[in-house]
């Protein structure tokens, strides 16, 4: 099966009318968890971003605090599945600014775990990453913004 493409798609759903679009959306919803996720965050939390953004970021805090340090091996699980959701929250949302937040947040949170992650390769590596990728994000921002931002950046390369 051939799948059409996103202006055939597009083209397609313009001529339907709204009670078939509100049937295929929740279609759509129906088939997978990010679908309906997104379909939320579009519907309920666009309007409003810092909310949305404080939402995870308190989300990310309590998996911090729920955080199994007996073992790093379960650690670097939770440090994954917590990074895992800030990468997709922040996918939904699209906004460099967002991701950034997120990320800071959630390289902020790994630093006050107490676990070294710098004697930790992998741990190191993926702090590392997400700083990189927060430079990146950085760099498509207002100058203004990229000031404001830089400060907190500057405390996670120490």
């Amino acid at each position: 099966m051939q799948t059409a493409s996103i202006s055939e798609i597009k083209k397609e759903l313009q001529t339907l009318h709204a009670a078939q679009l509100v049937e295929l959306c929740t279609k759509i919803a129906k088939y997978k968890k990010d679908n309906k996720e997104f379909l939320n965050y579009l519907l309920f939390q666009t309007h409003d971003e810092a909310q949305f953004i404080d939402g995870i970021k308190q989300e990310m805090t309590e998996l911090f605090a729920e955080m199994n340090r007996s073992n790093l091996y379960f650690a670097k699980k939770t440090i994954r599945k917590i990074l895992r959701l800030a990468n997709k929250n922040a996918k939904y949302s699209a906004k460099a600014g967002t991701n950034i937040e997120l990320l800071v947040h959630f390289c902020k949170e790994l630093d006050n775990t107490g676990i070294d992650f710098r004697k930790s390769t992998v741990l190191y590596n993926l702090y590392k990453a997400q700083l990189k990728k927060i430079n990146e994000s950085l760099s498509t921002l207002h100058e203004d913004l990229q000031y404001d931002y830089q400060k907190e950046i500057d405390l996670l390369n120490k």
